[in-house]
Order: structure tokens, then C-alpha cells, then sequence
């Protein structure tokens, strides 16, 4: 008589590994979460995460990695412990991202662009915020080809615009507007309410309630 046997196969939804090495680091990595949000906060079948694990393969919990951030094009808004493809019509991140730091092997990196190259990720953006360095790999007809002009360069699939300058990245949304973090959205907010506010009082001034207006 044969009995079988039959074993769940467990997805971890952390791979023990911390989110960032430093705070440069973490700070990238929110800023380009935070600000994909943002961008797709309109459309509910874009689906955007950070340091969430992958897991493209039914059956097989070993093949997995965890971008710094991943933009879904497609697939709903929604809670997630780990993006498992085959749950999400197979459809694969279109785009992801890596911030380096000192702690990045080339080895781990060399592992990382195979990975994405293999399971359909159609644009590889990795930036190295110590050497101010940036690189983007886009799929050709050879697969993730690296793109020659990404100094100035916008994402076919984003409509976001990466401008590295001589000091750092900056990254603009398709109109126009700049990537901040919420340290600097809250201070263009702090300028615009007192803008508001000083022009409330020149209109009493003149004799006009802007509650009128």
C-alpha cells in the first residue's frame, strides 16, 4: 500500500535580511517607494512595493529576491506579504530598482541582474549613491541591455525622468514635477500656506474676505 504524502510548501515573507545597510540607503529607497506611489496613486492596477520578496516560480521558495523597489503594471493595489507570480496572472515587475551601498557584493549584484533578466523585468534601474552612479539596463532583443544615454533619460514604461547631475540623482515625474521626500514636501507645503496666508491678509487690507473669493 503507498501512501501519499502530501507537504505545504512555505513562502516566507522575509528573508531575515534588513531593509537598508545605512541611512543614505534607506532614504533612497523610500524616496523612490514613496514617490512611485504617488505617481500611480490614481490608478488602482498598478501595484508598487519596497523590499518586498519575489517569488516567480511555483514550488520552488529558493528562487526569490527582493528588489529595493518594483513597480507591477497591471496587477491590483492591495496588502501583500511577498509578490508570488503565479497569483498575479504570471505577470512579472516590469521595473525595479537597486540603491548600492558599501555593503553590495558584486557577486550578490551579478545574481541579482540574472534574476531579473530571467524573469521578464523589461527595465533594471541601479543607482550608487557614493560614487553617484547610475545605471539602467532596458530588455532588448538580447535580453537587459544596458542603456547607453541614461544621464539624462526617461523610462518608457514610467514616463519618469532620471537626471543625474554632478552631486547626485534626481528624478522628475512626467510633469515635470521633482521627486522630494517628505521632509522637502513638507516644506514646499509650510511656503505654500504661508504664501496663502499672506495674501488672505493683503486682500483684508484692500477690504476683500478671501472666504468670498
Amino acid at each position: 500500500m503507498v501512501i501519499a504524502s502530501h507537504r505545504t510548501i512555505i513562502y516566507p515573507d522575509s528573508d531575515g535580511q534588513p531593509m537598508a545597510d545605512n541611512t543614505e540607503q534607506f532614504q533612497w529607497i523610500v524616496l523612490l517607494k514613496e514617490n512611485l506611489e504617488c505617481l500611480f496613486a490614481q490608478d488602482d492596477n498598478v501595484f508598487v512595493a519596497g523590499d518586498l520578496l519575489w517569488y516567480p516560480v511555483e514550488g520552488h521558495p529558493e528562487i526569490r529576491v527582493a528588489p529595493d523597489a518594483m513597480v507591477a503594471l497591471g496587477r491590483p493595489k492591495g496588502k501583500r506579504g511577498s509578490y508570488r507570480q503565479w497569483e498575479e496572472d504570471n505577470i512579472a515587475p516590469q521595473v525595479v530598482f537597486e540603491i548600492l551601498s558599501p555593503g553590495n557584493r558584486a557577486k550578490e549584484m551579478i545574481r541579482k541582474l540574472q534574476f531579473y533578466e530571467r524573469y521578464g523585468v523589461n527595465e533594471y534601474y541601479v543607482y550608487d549613491p557614493d560614487d553617484n552612479e547610475l545605471t539602467g539596463l532596458q530588455r532588448g532583443e538580447n535580453g537587459l541591455e544596458v542603456i547607453e544615454t541614461i544621464e539624462d533619460w526617461t523610462s518608457p514604461l514610467l514616463g519618469i525622468r532620471f537626471l543625474l547631475t554632478p552631486n547626485t540623482l534626481e528624478i522628475y515625474y512626467p510633469d515635470g514635477r521633482k521627486f522630494l521626500t517628505t521632509v522637502e514636501l513638507n516644506q514646499e507645503m509650510t511656503k505654500e500656506r504661508q504664501r496663502a496666508d499672506r495674501l488672505a491678509a493683503k486682500l483684508k487690507e484692500l477690504g476683500v474676505d478671501p472666504k468670498e473669493i
